[in-house]
């Protein structure tokens, strides 16, 4: 999960999220998020070396390293980014005088001779057994820990000051990953709540320091640093959700079109949006730049009362609610400066899918649902997809945003207006 809450798709069952890491899977004594490796109790101990392990524990095992591994991304890209926020603000002040790399040792100070002569130590046998595969990582300041280049942050805070205005914001984060970094250097059992914790901190953190992603109603959703290693093998989806119960709690409608500067929509009624976005919400982001296209099914076609039939309402329901829809939106565009940004259209087809495409200043985001036979669309599972801007991976082009995207144009182009 990220810093916004996303969960990718997992590859298989044994993913975070999957039957493995379900509350009842956790063995007994065990609390709730937390993985247990630890040997039986002397007392059950039979003679002889039991070494195998079974499925549980085996299952048990790969949800610790998949939790290891995403929190010691986050504290990777904390500590490269605080290295090089150091470098760049200590070095013009100590390098001019002492030269080289006896610059950090200066910096340090007399407080912190023992640690930063134990990182020379570790530079020189690095060289020797030929660790050092980057030339760039040939420099002390590669070799300090997070907790030394928060000290060195710390002491010399006068030369940071001009550059970020709280001190004690950028500490509470780093108190934060403190625990996780403990945790993750010794190999030990890292909780749900403590990883999600590391996140959050890791994104404020990132932010601060000037790396973030910004708010997610300017970018729709926070690019994340696990989607940045491993979204291509996802194409352009980055997060499912089995109901749109489970997506509104982790994208608000809020999220999802605040600040939106292009907004299509195609469904059979378009609730997620008419229902979960007010008029008076909607007249502002149009007022504001945002081209609005709303593509409805015809309350008067066969195709609505074919899904009446298929979900058991009674006839006339569902028409009556895309009218209500239909004439709520109209209320909206009567009201615009601007009419001709927001467009209304009906189409006869049978629907396929509901889609909500959504376009801001530097990245995009689609919300797609398949319509089930027997599930109404609040129940029907529900993808997310990335489109546009940076962060999306390179073959984008043929992702499902993109191919959603024609979908709508091609059923938009045989549509008709409604006055």
């Amino acid at each position: 999960m990220s810093s916004g809450g996303l969960e990718l798709p997992p590859g298989d069952g044994g993913h975070e999220g999957g039957p493995a890491d379900a509350p009842g899977g956790a063995p007994a004594g065990v609390a709730a998020g937390t993985v247990s490796v630890a040997p039986p109790e002397a007392g059950s101990v039979r003679a002889g070396a039991e070494l195998d392990w079974g499925a549980d524990a085996w299952s048990e095992v790969r949800i610790r390293a998949q939790r290891a591994g995403r929190a010691y991304i986050w504290l990777n890209l904390i500590e490269q980014r605080l290295r090089s926020v150091v470098g760049a603000v200590l070095r013009p002040v100590y390098e001019p005088v002492h030269g080289g790399d006896d610059w950090v040792v200066a910096a340090a100070g007399p407080a912190g001779q023992e640690w930063v002569q134990r990182a020379v130590a570790v530079r020189e046998v690095s060289r020797r057994k030929g660790y050092l595969l980057d030339p760039a990582d040939d420099n002390v300041l590669s070799f300090l820990t997070l907790p030394q280049l928060r000290e060195l942050m710390v002491q010399h805070w006068p030369c940071f000051e001009p550059y970020f205005d709280d001190r004690r914001e950028i500490e509470l984060a780093l108190d934060e990953l403190e625990v996780t970094r403990n945790v993750v250097s010794r190999n030990r059992a890292l909780s749900r709540p403590v990883l999600e914790q590391a996140e959050r901190a890791s994104a404020r953190l990132l932010e601060v320091l000037g790396a973030g992603a910004g708010s997610p109603a300017a970018d729709r959703l926070p690019i994340d640093a696990v989607e940045d290693l491993v979204g291509d093998r996802y194409a352009d989806v980055i997060s499912v959700h089995p109901d749109r119960v489970r997506l509104q709690r982790q994208l608000p409608a809020e999220d999802l079109f605040g600040g939106a500067r292009r907004l299509d929509a195609i469904g059979i009624g378009l609730n997620l949006l008419v229902q979960n976005f007010s008029g008076r919400r909607l007249v502002r982001l149009t007022e504001a730049g945002c081209r609005v296209r709303l593509l409805f099914l015809n309350p008067a076609s066969s195709a609505v009362k074919r899904r009446e039939r298929e979900l058991g309402l009674r006839k006339g329901e569902l028409s009556r609610s895309v009218e209500m829809n239909i004439l709520h939106v109209r209320r909206v565009r009567a009201g615009l400066r601007d009419p001709s940004r927001f467009d209304i259209h009906v189409f006869d087809e049978t629907p396929r899918f509901t889609a909500y495409l959504v376009e801001g200043e530097t990245s995009g985001i689609a919300v797609v649902q398949s319509y089930l036979r027997r599930a109404r669309g609040m129940e029907a599972p529900v993808l997310v997809l990335r489109g546009g801007g940076r962060g999306v991976p390179k073959d984008a082009d043929h992702g499902l945003f993109t191919t959603y995207r024609e979908e709508f144009e091609s059923v938009w182009e045989d549509s008709r207006p409604v006055s």
